[in-house]
């Protein structure tokens, strides 16, 4: 490790030390203050479309879910799917619930039975700051996950959704939006690890800039523009690998 990187890293837990009691005290706020928003009402599988079938799994935690909209044919899967069935007929299936964490994906994919796939979205991350899964852990959860799907799908195409700017949600206060935000920055930099050299394995990252209408009423969660976005890009990159 460079000497900076080293320097970077012992400023970053010293100042969390100083800061922690505050810390806590603002994610008890958060979590006592913090508007509950359900998941949102529809199918979580379908086929629609004509063309060359598709098989689509997106699999996550509460944004894969739609969490931030009412239908889920506003959410990340409803949308994608009818983006994606402008040019194939997709057969999609959605399996997502709020909290989920890499360890929560990982039992979930083993309980899946064995079956082809061609593209699947994974959605994790932000539980995963929360909870503070460790970075080595994290690591490893990533690749047993990419591990589950490349075994038990028939190897197929995996956009990892980057973690989230959790230092842009509104309804955090700072400094613990700050703290959040720099943890988030660094299990993208370990994801993007994960997947260098793997050649069916790559990293969706939310490329747009930031504005307020991206998020839900709840200063956290995707809203329909911001599904919208998120679609559009995997839409995107779906349509360069096939």
């Amino acid at each position: 490790m460079k000497l900076s990187a080293k320097l970077t890293l012992t400023s970053y837990y010293a100042t969390t030390a100083l800061i922690m009691p505050l810390l806590l005290t603002q994610a008890l706020w958060l979590r006592l203050t913090t508007l509950q928003l359900p998941e949102p009402l529809g199918n979580r599988s379908g086929c629609c479309g004509k063309g060359n079938e598709l098989k689509l799994l997106i699999i996550g935690d509460s944004a894969a879910a739609g969490v931030g909209v009412n239908s889920q044919s506003d959410g990340l899967a409803g949308q994608l799917a009818a983006k994606l069935a402008r040019q194939h007929r997709v057969n999609w299936r959605l399996i997502a619930n709020t909290g989920n964490t890499s360890v929560d994906l990982i039992n979930e994919l083993r309980l899946l039975p064995a079956q082809r796939l061609d593209y699947v979205l994974v959605s994790v991350g932000v539980n995963d700051v929360i909870h503070l899964t460790r970075s080595n852990h994290w690591v490893t959860n990533l690749s047993t996950i990419v591990e589950l799907l490349n075994t038990k799908f028939g190897a197929p195409e995996i956009l990892l959704a980057s973690v989230p700017p959790m230092h842009l949600f509104t309804a955090i206060p700072n400094p613990l939006r700050w703290w959040l935000g720099l943890r988030a920055k660094r299990l993208n930099e370990l994801m993007a690890r994960v997947v260098k050299g793997n050649s069916h394995c790559s990293v969706l990252s939310f490329n747009s800039s930031f504005k307020p209408e991206l998020l839900a009423k709840d200063g956290i969660h995707p809203s329909k523009l911001a599904y919208s976005v998120w679609a559009n890009q995997a839409a995107e990159e779906i349509g360069k690998l096939n």
